[in-house]
């Protein structure tokens, strides 16, 4: 819930203070807000795949939160807690944006240099992509149990 609120927050925050076109630069070159407004996916491609990204977004959400009923595992926990405000984050920006209801654009405003601008709802799918990751090769199921290959070795 915290990181839905820091992504909706810092998204409300970015389209009223970027909106006159000028960045802000934080770090020099290396950190630069600039205010984008994204109908795609990452990269903004399938831009003309607007509302198919958004079901997608709302499958996704709600596989999300049926794993998360076996949680048994606190990194688990919070890798689907940042999988799901990610996912929520920028479907709410599909749902409540311009211009309109599945075909709303996502707020993105983080500019690194060589690299697309993206949001905090970004940043939570990629941390948590990571964690599940750090889980799957510690053979660690969302359970919390340990994998077959895993009870083998041990």
């Amino acid at each position: 819930m915290a990181a839905y609120a820091v992504d909706l927050l810092s998204k409300l925050w970015a389209v009223s203070h970027l909106s006159d076109g000028h960045d802000v630069r934080v770090v020099g070159d290396l950190l630069v807000l600039h205010l984008t407004r994204n109908p795609g996916a990452a990269f903004s491609t399938g831009t003309e795949y607007t509302v198919l990204l958004s079901c997608l977004a709302v499958a996704a959400a709600l596989v999300v939160v049926y794993l998360s009923r076996r949680v048994g595992s606190l990194l688990w926990a919070l890798a689907l807690g940042l999988l799901l405000a990610g996912i929520c984050g920028n479907l709410t920006d599909r749902l409540f944006r311009e211009p309109g209801p599945l075909h709303g654009h996502v707020i993105d405003f983080l500019m690194l240099p060589h690299w697309p601008v993206f949001n905090v709802a970004d940043m939570c799918i990629n941390v948590a992509a990571a964690l599940i990751l750090v889980q799957a090769f510690r053979g660690v199921r969302i359970s919390g149990a340990p994998t077959d290959d895993r009870r083998k070795t041990a």
